[in-house]
């Protein structure tokens, strides 16, 4: 049975960042043989199809998607989490490659941005640790102008005939190798934890569309263990009325 959010408390998961920072980008390396950054920089891809002016990055952790978008052509990328320590090594990464970010402190929850006044929104690896799924995206959609794009990257629950495979690797060696690595084995039996309770990938969708995404896509990579989500905000009934009353007004 799935969850309806993250399995530990916000700032449980705040301090559990702030604690493995150091040695985050390292073991995202480690437990996906290196294949973590292919699969941003086809989020990032993802993202930009539209050209957009503004894309906020939410969960963004040491910014790897972020700069990524930035190293891709986006004219302005935003940079958001709620750990300092993983701020503070985006920022550092952000000096070594010049790229043009924005790093904002702030709760995924909570965006500080005016409704519909950004065109992409990506995140990460960042959806499952947020308390209330359904809430996150509808604040997504909130935040994204109508035909704006939402691009989520993230681990999703085991299924087919790999699937025990799957699950020995990430519930015994991915935290016995996080352990020796950051000194943090928890976080790393949280991760095989919190995926296993996180939707399925057709399930996602289904969430995606039911706040206000059309079309939504998604294809899996490393055997069905991480899927890559895009949808479209659509217009709401409001705003195609407003966008009617508009056109159909005569010209001076």
């Amino acid at each position: 049975m799935t969850h309806q959010g993250a399995l530990r408390s916000p700032g449980e998961i705040r301090r559990m960042f702030d604690r493995i920072a150091r040695r985050y980008d390292l073991m995202n390396r480690l437990m996906t043989f290196g294949r973590d950054v292919a699969w941003r920089r086809q989020a990032a891809r993802e993202a930009l199809v539209s050209s957009p002016r503004c894309v906020l990055d939410v969960a963004t952790g040491t910014a790897d998607l972020a700069l990524e978008l930035a190293r891709q052509g986006a004219v302005r990328v935003i940079a958001l989490d709620f750990s300092l320590a993983m701020l503070r090594l985006a920022a550092r990464k952000r000096a070594a490659t010049g790229r043009p970010l924005t790093l904002l402190c702030g709760d995924a929850m909570r965006l500080p941005f005016r409704d519909a006044s950004l065109d992409a929104c990506t995140i990460a690896f960042g959806l499952r640790n947020l308390p209330d799924y359904r809430g996150a995206l509808s604040e997504f959609a909130r935040v994204l102008r109508p035909g704006g794009r939402l691009v989520v990257l993230e681990t999703t629950p085991f299924r087919g005939p790999l699937a025990p495979l799957l699950r020995l690797y990430f519930d015994r060696v991915v935290p016995w190798l996080g352990g020796l690595i950051s000194g943090d084995p928890d976080a790393y039996h949280y991760l095989p934890r919190s995926t296993a309770a996180f939707p399925a990938a057709d399930d996602l969708a289904d969430l995606l569309r039911g706040v206000g995404f059309s079309p939504v896509i998604y294809r899996t990579f490393m055997l069905g263990a991480v899927a890559l989500h895009i949808g479209v905000r659509a217009a709401s009934p409001v705003e195609l009325a407003e966008a009617e009353a508009v056109t159909s007004q005569p010209s001076a």
